[in-house]
């Protein structure tokens, strides 16, 4: 039974950021009540990992020092600071509660996105049917929003919007496209797997949508690009054309992106909104990449960033400044606010850590690491919070996946080399044999 309680609260802290406590001085979330309430308990029974204090140990001395100077401030540092260390720290705590048993964690969650997914499509269906409680969530949480467009709603479950949705359920529909394109599904049934996709496309977001050509193009590249090429690149032309003819959302977001990158063109009122935030966090985040390249200007900084060098500032720009605090994609902030040192240890873990089909021989491991990692560049592109949603528990989860995949090969290898090792003896001692009769 406690078991369950643990397994509960844990996925309850990583799905569940649509309820606030209180919003000042900080937004208070559901899963800081989590944290409260396991910290203790995991300080007692496992310490202080190592190897999340070595990685902010930089972070904490660039924070003080930029804070010092006035590139940041003393507020917004250390509430993101504590905030993204304590979400770290715990979800460690989570792979050592489990003793790293990652496929079991795995399948809790892909259980979890069921239910998420199933939560979903129930509150399609109630819009359709006119039963305002069954999909409109304000009577359980307080941060939350009917997102009108698609087939009557856009599906956001218990989430706030349906981007968020579609980024934590990411790794979940490529896992339930990959049950559909082979006989023995994993981790759930293909029942299941069809309710997870239908909910994920009816978001209608264009997270979602990027979350689909990812998934398609892992699959390819696991599966053997040209072996599948000649159904996955069609049905990815014809994704992306009826996303564009019917999803309004996406349209506006590809044409005004495309229009603005190119362009440049930050005074016109015709170009969508987000996309205009988009670009404009780029250039804030460029301009104090390139004053403060090493170790950027520290946790928190970009909003302090942004005052000094958001196109917004100029006369006649389009006069929208969202998400200034989180910069609109993690891959910005971090160029914002940890320089060289945090891309670097992104693009690390990306690269190194990813295991493919090619270089493991246990499937579940290589569906898990590519399903991973789709949630990490949905989070480096388009979702600027460290620590929303649970984002540390993926890192976690991608970095050690890849280190079971190490172990894994090391020891097959050590094992062919005492085969072959065994073999050679077994020779050399045939041959003296024979030379002695």
């Amino acid at each position: 039974m406690f078991r369950w309680f643990v397994v509960i609260s844990i996925f309850l802290s990583i799905f569940i950021s649509s309820y606030r406590f209180f919003t000042t001085p900080f937004e208070a979330y559901f899963s800081y009540a989590i944290f409260a309430l396991f910290f203790p308990i995991f300080f007692v029974k496992y310490g202080v990992p190592r190897a999340p204090v070595l990685l902010f140990i930089p972070l904490f001395i660039a924070g003080v020092t930029y804070t010092a100077i006035g590139l940041n401030t003393a507020g917004q540092f250390y509430k993101i600071f504590i905030g993204f260390f304590s979400s770290v720290l715990f979800y460690h705590y989570v792979l050592e509660l489990f003793q790293f048993n990652l496929k079991q964690l795995f399948k809790y969650y892909m259980i979890a996105a069921y239910i998420i997914s199933l939560i979903g499509l129930m509150q399609l269906v109630s819009f359709w049917v006119g039963f305002k409680p069954g999909y409109d969530f304000h009577w359980v949480f307080n941060k939350w929003n009917v997102v009108r467009g698609g087939i009557g709603i856009r599906v956001n479950s218990v989430f706030s919007e349906p981007a968020y949705f579609a980024a934590s359920i990411g790794p979940a529909f490529f896992v339930a496209i990959y049950n559909w394109a082979v006989k023995d599904p994993l981790f759930v049934t293909r029942r299941q797997s069809a309710l997870i996709i239908a909910a994920y496309c009816v978001t209608f977001s264009s997270v979602g949508i990027i979350g689909i050509f990812l998934a398609i193009l892992l699959l390819l590249i696991n599966f053997g690009f040209f072996r599948y090429a000649i159904v996955f690149v069609p049905l990815s032309i014809l994704l992306f054309n009826y996303s564009y003819e019917n999803v309004d959302e996406f349209r506006d977001r590809y044409d005004g992106t495309t229009e603005i990158f190119s362009t440049g063109n930050y005074q016109s009122y015709q170009i969508n909104g987000s996309s205009f935030v988009l670009y404009n966090n780029y250039h804030v985040a460029l301009e104090n990449f390139k004053r403060n390249p090493i170790l950027g200007t520290g946790l928190g900084s970009h909003p302090t960033a942004f005052d000094k060098y958001s196109l917004t500032n100029l006369e006649g720009a389009v006069d929208i400044d969202f998400n200034k605090m989180d910069a609109n994609s993690m891959a910005l902030r971090l160029m914002s606010e940890t320089g060289l040192y945090g891309m670097c240890l992104m693009f690390f873990l990306l690269v190194r850590c990813w295991v493919p089909k090619q270089r493991t021989h246990d499937t579940e491991l290589w569906v898990m690491s590519n399903a991973t990692m789709i949630i990490i560049v949905l989070y480096l592109v388009r979702q600027g919070h460290y620590f929303l949603n649970g984002f540390p528990f993926f890192l976690w989860m991608y970095y050690y996946i890849a280190k079971e995949n190490w172990k894994y090969r090391d020891e097959k290898r050590e094992q062919e080399e005492k085969e072959r090792l065994a073999a050679f003896a077994i020779a050399i001692n045939q041959k003296s044999r024979a030379q002695i009769q």
